[in-house]
C-alpha cells in the first residue's frame, strides 16, 4: 500500500500545476516512463515534482542546467516526453 500512496501523492503534485504545460509533462512522465525508472532516479523526479514550475521549466526547456547527476537522467528523459 505504502507504494500505491507514494504514486497517488505524486500524481496529486504532478498534475496540480501551475503550469497547464507541466500538468501534462510530468503527468504524462509519470504514466509512461515513472514506473521504468530504478530507485535513485525515481527518488531525483520525486525531488523535481517538488520543485516551482519557475524553477523546474527552465531545466526541462533547456536554459538552464541540473547540479545533480541523477536528476540531470531525469530531466533529459522529460525533455523526450511527447505529450497526447
Amino acid at each position: 500500500m505504502e507504494g500505491r500512496e507514494r504514486i497517488n501523492r505524486l500524481r496529486w503534485r504532478c498534475t496540480r500545476r501551475a503550469m497547464l504545460e507541466m500538468d501534462l509533462l510530468l503527468g504524462e512522465f509519470l504514466d509512461r516512463i515513472y514506473p521504468t525508472l530504478g530507485p535513485a532516479q525515481a527518488d531525483a523526479f520525486v525531488v523535481l515534482a517538488d520543485m516551482e514550475d519557475l524553477e523546474l521549466w527552465p531545466l526541462i526547456n533547456g536554459s538552464s542546467e541540473c547540479a545533480d547527476s541523477v536528476q540531470a537522467e531525469v530531466v533529459a528523459l522529460l525533455r523526450n516526453v511527447r505529450v497526447k
